[in-house]
């Protein structure tokens, strides 16, 4: 029993702060999109309920803590996009097709390897300027609604700091009781405690497919669907790719009808359920992420009550939790957009584009940021660039600041006579020849030439500056 209870409490925790973490982001894009309260509603527990399944069905196929969420910076893309062409049932229509292009990552490697091979720098770019928005919030509830944003930034802060999963679900706690005592009197009562599935008819528009769609399916690869594979193997399994996005892509479809943007496998939340905490022994953690998936669609119950909530809070304030809730993952992605110095231009153009948000022909700045980064990358790439070289020792470079020692040869050329271009056979100088080249002698007079002769020009120190020069990072 005790070998059980651990990792269903695990599952429960993940669960929880899955949900309380990010359904206003949800909320929030739904809603950006063109989706109303009740819609809206039916969307985050479309998302729940296939999630749940989703995780469900993995675990207990794979005996794999394969957790399943929907797709918080999805979410927050949808927030960036705003209304598209043709309305709801466009973003409807932009949601099948996102699910589509996963199933079809799962049935065709090749498609899931060209997603992983887009540069990092400019998948963190877009996926940094995507976040901006949303994560700019808290700043500006705190100046337009001090008084209920300032004990929600209070409680993230220290939550944040001593007990950091509970950071955002504190700050959520904090922001409803303020909700609640603030609303008018009796909106409370009118509050729809059943959601129920709202279903709307996809529809095409070309804009809403390049705009919404593919940059939809693009963040829920390469911000979602990658790292949640990249945790599970750090914890030591071997998760089947394929498996995880047809499961996932195939909910996601059923899902869009009635509102549900897109499912993947966890990121944020999957440390929770595949790490040590969730049991010692790792043959048991499948059993946190089923629970996890069981506790998730029991909370997508609550979309009503969540939505009503949000619905009577100034608007800021649950953009303001929302962004609290993405500033580890805006992190994340600056820093992924800035490692590699020789991308790092391409990266940037990519964010500030995609941060503006411009809408042109009915496409979003997403999919722009993302033309405009790629566009400047491949401009300035240099093709055959060679890697780094291993330091090749050099000769000492003539110096008029040290006199040259005693000697048959000087560093300094003769100004007359033909031996001014080559160097003598004797002596510790060997200018005029290649590095490298000379006899077992010559060098090793060489290495008896003091540093500041040599202009700090020694091995040692052109390692070093090799090392220093390409770090990542600096």
């Amino acid at each position: 029993m005790a070998g059980v209870l651990q990792p269903v409490l695990a599952g429960v925790v993940t669960a929880l702060v899955g949900f309380a973490s990010s359904f206003t982001v949800v909320l929030a894009g739904l809603r950006a999109v063109g989706a109303t309260e009740t819609q809206a509603a039916s969307g985050l527990l479309a998302v729940c309920v296939v999630s749940g399944a989703s995780a469900v069905w993995l675990g207990l196929r794979h005996r794999l803590p394969m957790s399943v969420a929907w797709s918080t910076p999805g979410a927050a893309l949808l927030v960036a996009t705003g209304p598209v062409t043709g309305g709801w049932p466009a973003a409807v229509g932009a949601f099948v097709v996102s699910g589509l292009l996963v199933v079809a990552a799962g049935l065709f490697p090749p498609l899931s390897r060209a997603v992983a091979a887009i540069p990092k720098p400019i998948a963190g770019a877009m996926l940094a300027g995507v976040l901006l928005p949303l994560c700019t919030a808290p700043v500006r509830a705190l100046v337009e609604v001090p008084a209920l944003a300032g004990p929600v930034v209070v409680v993230w802060l220290l939550l944040h700091r001593f007990a950091r999963r509970w950071a955002v679900p504190g700050a959520l706690a904090v922001a409803v009781v303020a909700i609640a005592a603030t609303a008018p009197s009796g909106r409370l009562g009118d509050t729809r405690l059943w959601p129920v599935f709202d279903p709307t008819s996809p529809a095409w528009s070309l804009p809403a497919l390049a705009g919404l769609a593919v940059p939809l399916f693009l963040v829920t690869m390469a911000a979602q669907n990658v790292p949640g594979m990249a945790v599970l193997t750090g914890y030591g399994y071997r998760p089947p790719f394929g498996s995880a996005l047809r499961t996932t892509g195939l909910a996601s479809v059923a899902a869009a009808p009635v509102g549900g943007h897109a499912v993947n496998l966890a990121a944020i939340t999957a440390a929770l359920a595949a790490g040590p905490d969730a049991h010692p022994d790792p043959e048991r953690r499948w059993i946190a992420s089923v629970t996890a998936g069981v506790g998730l669609a029991l909370l997508g119950l609550g979309a009503g009550v969540a939505t009503t909530l949000v619905l009577l809070s100034p608007p800021v304030l649950i953009e303001a939790v929302a962004g609290l809730a993405l500033l580890g993952a805006l992190a994340t992605a600056l820093t992924a957009a800035v490692a590699e110095p020789e991308a790092r231009e391409a990266a940037v153009v990519t964010f500030v584009v995609t941060a503006a948000g411009v809408t042109l022909l009915g496409i979003g700045g997403a999919f722009w940021g993302l033309l405009a980064g790629g566009a400047m990358l491949l401009l300035f790439r240099i093709p055959g660039r060679p890697g780094p070289q291993p330091p090749v020792p050099s000769p000492p470079r003539p110096s008029s600041s040290v006199p040259a020692p005693p000697g048959p040869s000087s560093s300094v050329p003769s100004p007359v006579g033909p031996s001014s271009s080559v160097s003598s056979p004797v002596g510790p100088s060997s200018a005029g020849r290649p590095a490298g080249t000379g006899s077992r002698q010559d060098r090793s007079r060489e290495r008896e030439v003091p540093a500041e002769r040599a202009g700090d020009r020694s091995p040692e120190n052109a390692c070093g500056a090799a090392r220093t020069d390409g770090a990542p990072g600096g």
